[in-house]
């Protein structure tokens, strides 16, 4: 089978060196890709927010599969565009992709359906939302209501921080919308549910880190680095996951006529046992797919093929009991200003548990060299979460980038009483 990657960064390595270890994988393109992509598969300059230009990509190439990674290209309806011209594909449609594209449009199918979430306004109009804060109080949750790369979110622990995210999201000009909800307690952790239709599978539960520095402080990211499996999804709280939320909402969008096929990845906040909702996202999460990827490796592939062709309802992945975990390595100021260029020195990796996934790296004049935030994940699989922690970090030391930082406590909430967690 020939194989179309949509992407450019961490997700799409992760995806592309699973896909390449499976025997039914023939010929590999990824478009844009990354430096680290372009060792596992050919890399293509073709914008991936044109549906049609895809599709006469992967008419003149023969590619039979494609794989959409990212959430533009599926807020943008490139999903749709394949699919009516013939070609398989992974990933919902423009309608179904809303579910990410607006979190308004995900609390009215939580609403619709009976999902438990949190309590949340919507506005359009700046005043009543300011107003609205005002009356709440903090702690309290702004959130732009469209796609902003995971750093859409502001968890305010004050009111001048609330408003001065509500200036951030009404800066954008007319149409800005803002949900404002209630701060949820609890642990937060993903859950990796691959559907078609009302049918699923899970595949993986990961917990991520969004703040930029060590101790959960600094701004929001688009990740700093994972693990998988999450603790805090225990089969009872999956089970419940699945039963009252995640089923629930396909059924919800089947009822609406636009049914959902590709991954939908809840991010829920649980405690007691209690799951709920935080915010859904409709393709796989980076940096916990690379960790995902490490513990699934070509079956991977398997899992996602049977989503887009149908055949969820008989399709298994087998687990080993092992342990994974991400460490991001970002560039200097990120997700602030940051520099693109500089040099980047790559350890030999012997190890088959360990890997370095690009996510924003480029060759120039013969030399690697960052090109974005997030530039690397230095990512590692272990019998035991701290033997994945100890491997991972070790990969992370050992690239030669005066640029780069990384937080050393990833994981920490699982390996609370390891003092080197």
């Amino acid at each position: 089978m020939n194989i179309l990657i949509l992407g450019g960064g961490g997700r799409e390595h992760a995806l592309a060196w699973a896909f390449a270890q499976n025997p039914k994988c023939d010929r590999l393109w990824c478009a844009p890709g990354n430096a680290g992509i372009a060792e596992v598969a050919d890399c293509v300059a073709l914008d991936i927010l044109d549906g049609a230009k895809v599709l006469d990509f992967a008419r003149e190439n023969g590619v039979e599969f494609v794989m959409i990674g990212p959430e533009a290209p599926l807020a943008e309806g490139v999903a749709d565009t394949l699919r009516a011209g013939g070609l398989l594909v992974f990933g919902p449609g423009r309608e179904a992709a809303r579910l990410e594209a607006s979190k308004a449009f995900t609390k009215e199918i939580a609403a619709a359906c009976g999902a438990p979430t949190a309590a949340s306004q919507t506005f359009t109009d700046e005043t009543a939302a300011r107003a609205y804060v005002g009356v709440q109080g903090a702690p309290i949750v702004v959130k732009a209501d469209g796609l902003a790369a995971g750093k859409g979110v502001t968890v305010a622990t004050t009111e001048a921080e609330a408003q001065a995210a509500l200036d951030a999201i009404f800066a954008e000009g007319p149409g800005a919308r803002v949900v404002i909800e209630e701060f949820m307690t609890g642990e937060e952790a993903s859950l990796f549910v691959l559907a078609h239709g009302t049918d699923l599978l899970v595949v993986g539960s990961a917990q991520d880190h969004k703040r930029a520095f060590d101790g959960d402080e600094g701004p929001n990211t688009g990740g700093m680095g994972a693990y998988s499996p999450a603790p805090a999804m225990t089969p009872e709280v999956t089970e419940r996951a699945l039963a009252e939320i995640v089923r629930p909402t396909l059924a919800e969008m089947a009822r609406r006529g636009t049914p959902f096929q590709g991954v939908l990845f809840a991010g829920l906040m649980i405690e007691d046992g209690r799951p709920r909702l935080v915010e859904y996202n409709v393709r796989f999460g980076d940096p916990e797919i690379q960790a995902i990827a490490m513990r699934l490796g070509a079956q991977l592939l398997d899992a996602i093929l049977a989503c887009a062709e149908g055949r969820l309802a008989a399709a298994r992945v087998n687990w080993a009991e092992d342990h994974a975990m991400t460490v991001v390595i970002a560039a200097r100021g990120y997700p602030g200003d940051y520099a693109r260029g500089e040099a980047i020195g790559l350890p030999a990796l012997d190890d088959p548990r360990a890997r370095l996934f690009h996510a924003g790296t480029r060759i120039e004049g013969g030399e690697l060299v960052s090109n974005g935030g997030r530039v690397l994940d230095a990512t590692a699989r272990g019998a035991t979460l701290a033997e994945a922690r100890d491997l991972a970090y070790a990969v992370a030391a050992a690239v030669d980038w005066p640029g780069g930082f990384y937080r050393r406590d990833i994981g920490w909430r699982a390996l609370p009483d390891d003092p080197a967690a």
